[in-house]
């Protein structure tokens, strides 16, 4: 008898719990504004994407003879760039090694290529403004009999 009555007012106690846990949720809900991303989504609007940046080699495999001969720098670069002499690429095509000779505001540092430190990260670009220093290469001369 006794489990008897002490049911109802468990009872009673639960469901007033649930009441006000109910109350409880539908206030929180109420009273914050719905998510715009997820209201984008909905309507079928998207996010553009960033443009991934390149590597050294992925910048210069679009170059002739792989940019031998271009200037290059890395994007956060002011007024400095190397002029490309050597290239060594791995098998896959993006990465390897590179050598070339500094620049700073269009003269050489040095007389001597080094070599290129950071050529594997995604930073790199092309100098289109810095023309390609011509090899003094000896032309065919084609004489007449």
């Amino acid at each position: 008898m006794a489990t008897a009555l002490a049911r109802p007012s468990a009872d009673r106690a639960a469901s007033l719990f649930r009441l006000s846990f109910n109350f409880l949720r539908n206030l929180s809900t109420s009273a914050t504004p719905p998510n715009p991303p997820a209201e984008a989504a909905a309507a079928g609007v998207k996010k553009p994407k960033r443009k991934k940046k390149k590597n050294f080699f992925e910048v210069a495999q679009f170059l002739p003879n792989w940019g031998i001969g271009y200037h290059m720098a890395k994007t956060h670069w002011t007024d400095v760039s190397y002029q490309i002499t050597k290239i060594n690429l791995y098998k896959s095509g993006t990465h390897g090694k590179a050598w070339g000779i500094a620049h700073k505001d269009g003269t050489p540092i040095a007389d001597s290529p080094k070599k290129i430190s950071g050529v594997n990260k995604r930073c790199w670009r092309y100098l289109p403004n810095s023309k390609k220093v011509e090899e003094n290469t000896p032309k065919l001369e084609v004489q007449s009999a």
